[in-house]
């Protein structure tokens, strides 16, 4: 039997397997990531730097404060609502350290959203930055929180810098709503405080959970992906891997537009980049595009993350052309499917090839990758990662062959050890081992997967199967489109049929040129029965277009 994977090329220098017990904790790989590259910067935001001695000195800090100054314990959740500043990384690595569990927070929550993520996950501790403090305040008795940490935006800017940020933050910007929360204590003061004790390191197995993921699933439902220490080991040694023929230790820099709170950037721009000693330069906002790209004008960096909504963001303003890309090793997308168009505009402006990846919360997340030494494949998301097996499940429970249709199932260490207090939800993902991801791809001939859309998002039009990112991809090769979404609406004789909506580019646009277009790249059956222009599409906050907030309108409406 042939042999697909990636690895083979590379018999000396990536594994097949990796070693998901090489730390007994991400503490322990900490504390590797610091005696290999002590005062080198491990991340920067707004200009400043923080080395991995400071971040072990900070993180221990917190560890300190949380373990003596709280009525906090092992085991204890603690949520992270924050956005990409310093304190992030230091409060993650601060609550590890202290034996506790992180429960990665979106910072755009509604105060509906946050009381039931917080009741779910029992989270005892709360450390959030003060621009989304009066949302806290507006929940804090309906949730089992009592310690309440708040972090400022300048907090780690230096006394000046910081003091000037904080001024604009709150006084200028007026970001900052009022908020009453008298039993909070500041983040740095918090610091203050722990570093007035020793840390003595609480004992760690790699099967002790670390991170709470919330996630909709395949089913849809809010719950937490209960991710442990070792799921997380095996992730950062995965990514290792899969960089190892193209990148150097302590040499890269890395820009890290998706929040760390993602489990995407988390892994590969977080711990993947600690793992080789790079610096993620940590973009607070990156949808101000114009401040955004001005850092990369700035930056000589070497690695980018991202999903395709942002590097669209991105090769759509002239002024990204001026961007020094030369220095580009590695661009990855993830998070969404990456478009054709999209792809072949980045790379006419940069040189540089993007790279797709695959993986979801439950698995850390990364399953997936193409090939960054050249051999990557476009329009697929690659080749398993060490350690990592993949098959293709039809609706018949068979496996299927190279070509075949069918969901995406994996096994591998990676893999979560469950939905948190959610045995129901478990169930009915996990079939033993495999976890089964509600995608539906298939193996080409070369053992590359493509990645068809989503098992619930699939269009049935009149018995026939279609894919909305087929759709999408065909009228996003129009220059005078900038964003299309497609989903089903109802049909009272076809069962479903295609709608599309479509931000333009070009304001003479017309629908009848977007039919016209379709009709020389698609059968009839997938052609758009209807197209909607709008302004903006709804996004997650990753800049995922949201096909669920589509369907919203539309599900009584049958044609």
């Amino acid at each position: 039997m042939k042999d697909f994977s990636w690895f083979a090329k590379y018999p000396e220098v990536v594994p097949h397997e990796i070693n998901p017990d090489k730390y007994t904790s991400l503490v322990d790989f900490l504390d590797d990531c610091v005696k290999r590259f002590d005062d080198k910067p491990a991340f920067e935001n707004m200009g400043v730097e923080l080395s991995f001695n400071e971040l072990d000195e900070q993180s221990t800090a917190l560890a300190n404060y949380l373990m003596h100054e709280t009525s906090l314990v092992k085991g204890d959740r603690v949520a992270l609502q924050m956005p990409n500043v310093l304190q992030y990384p230091i409060a993650l690595f601060g609550v590890l350290k202290a034996g506790m569990v992180v429960v990665n927070t979106n910072p755009q929550y509604k105060p509906s959203e946050m009381e039931h993520q917080f009741n779910d996950a029992g989270a005892k501790g709360i450390i959030i930055l003060s621009t989304f403090a009066y949302k806290l305040e507006e929940v804090m008795k309906h949730t089992p929180a009592t310690e309440v940490i708040i972090a400022e935006v300048g907090d780690m800017l230096g006394m000046f810098k910081g003091a000037i940020v904080d001024f604009m933050v709150k006084r200028v910007k007026k970001m900052v709503p009022d908020y009453d929360l008298p039993a909070a204590i500041n983040f740095g003061d918090a610091l203050k405080k722990g570093k007035k004790h020793n840390y003595l390191c609480p004992p760690f197995t790699n099967t002790d959970l670390a991170l709470l993921q919330y996630t909709g699933g395949t089913t849809g439902v809010a719950k937490g992906a209960a991710l442990s220490h070792r799921n997380l080991i095996a992730n950062i040694e995965q990514v290792a891997a899969w960089m190892k023929p193209s990148l150097v230790d302590g040499e890269e820099i890395t820009i890290t537009p998706l929040p760390l709170y993602h489990v995407f950037a988390l892994t590969v721009n977080c711990f993947g980049m600690m793992r080789i000693g790079a610096k993620s330069v940590l973009i607070t906002d990156p949808r101000k595009m114009g401040d955004f790209i001005k850092v990369l004008k700035n930056t000589p960096f070497t690695v980018i993350t991202g999903v395709n909504t942002l590097f669209n963001g991105l090769v759509q303003r002239p002024e990204f052309k001026e961007v020094d890309c030369s220095h580009l090793k590695v661009a990855v997308a993830g998070g969404m499917a990456l478009q054709k168009a999209v792809a072949e505009k980045w790379k006419a402006i940069t040189g540089n090839e993007i790279v797709e990846g695959y993986g979801l919360s439950e698995t850390s997340p990364l399953l997936t990758c193409n090939p960054i030494d050249g051999n990557s494949k476009l329009g697929t998301i690659g080749l398993p990662v060490p350690s990592t097996e993949i098959k293709i499940i039809g609706d018949d429970g068979e496996e299927k062959g190279v070509g075949d249709f069918g969901e995406i199932w994996a096994r591998g260490p990676q893999v979560m050890t469950g939905y948190w207090q959610n045995q129901k939800e478990t169930d009915i993902v996990m079939e033993g081992e495999w976890f089964k991801t509600g995608d539906i791809a298939f193996f080409d001939s070369d053992g590359y997967i493509k990645i068809v859309d989503r098992k619930k998002e699939m269009i049935n039009v009149s018995g026939m199967k279609v894919f909305p990112n087929e759709v999408e991809d065909v009228i996003a090769m129009m220059p005078e489109v900038l964003e299309v979404g497609v989903i089903g609406v109802p049909h009272k004789n076809s069962g479903e049929v295609v709608k599309a909506f479509v931000v333009k580019k070009d304001e003479s646009l017309s629908d009848e040129q977007i039919m016209k277009h379709c009709r020389d790249h698609l059968v009839a059956y997938k052609m758009p029965k209807f197209i909607e222009f709008r302004e903006e599409l709804p996004k997650s906050n990753v800049g995922k277009i949201l096909r669920k907030e589509l369907r919203k309108d539309e599900v009584n409406n049958v044609a």
